[in-house]
């Protein structure tokens, strides 16, 4: 639960919105989620605990409508309200400003999420330059070619030639082009899907947080797998 629901705030912020009218959970769940601009939404066993003891204090009452129980706020839970007017007017003040922080930090992870995909796409090429680099510089690249051992001219084996353009040691094979395409359009294709997450603001705080350790996990694995 946000901290901004410490203290028993909650249950008053559920009695306010079903002040407008009868309610079942789900639809008060929905209310708050749309609050917070989807940056938080409480769970069940978050919510009907504090209705069911909202409705032993004598607050609200609930019917059963389609298998579903519709909570109505009572006079008394009214009379709570005007009471608490003043507690009712910071919450609301305290829900906005943690409304704005939630956003900002929104966007930083968004930055981060593409900071990342930034890095992992530098690093994956350059490795991809690095695997079609020569084994040997060529001449008159500034680096030198290692003299040839003394001693006779080796024969070259019987049988036939290599194919043109195949490597003459084993070796792990250069990536194709088409495969380092597919590979850039995947990457590419990820990086929009988790923008468009973040953007949607359909994950929660700790969601977020959990998809940052994701997705540092994996640039670790990669960077290990191209040393």
């Amino acid at each position: 639960m946000t901290a901004v629901f410490s203290h028993g705030r909650l249950r008053l912020y559920l009695l306010k919105l079903l002040d407008d009218g009868p309610k079942h959970g789900y639809e008060l769940i929905r209310l708050l989620e749309e609050r917070f601009l989807g940056l938080y939404a409480p769970s069940a066993g978050t919510i009907y605990p504090r209705l069911q003891r909202l409705e032993a204090d004598g607050l609200v009452t609930h019917t059963a409508a389609g298998g579903r129980k519709v909570y109505e706020i009572t006079e008394a839970g009214r009379a709570e309200l005007r009471q608490r007017a003043g507690e009712l007017t910071a919450l609301e003040s305290d829900i906005a400003a943690s409304v704005e922080d939630l956003s900002a930090l929104a966007g930083e992870i968004q930055n981060e999420v593409r900071g990342s995909v930034r890095d992992l796409k530098r690093e994956l090429r350059e490795a991809a330059r690095q695997t079609r680099r020569p084994r040997w510089a060529a001449p008159g690249s500034g680096s030198p070619t290692p003299a040839p051992a003394p001693g006779p001219s080796p024969v070259p084996p019987a049988g036939p030639s290599p194919a043109f353009g195949a490597s003459s040691e084993a070796g792990p094979a250069s990536a194709s082009t088409a495969t380092l395409a597919e590979f850039d359009q995947r990457l590419a294709t990820f990086a929009v899907e988790v923008g468009a997450l973040v953007r949607a603001r359909r994950l929660s705080d700790s969601q977020l947080r959990t998809a940052i350790r994701l997705l540092d996990g994996a640039l670790d694995g990669l960077r290990r797998l191209l040393r």
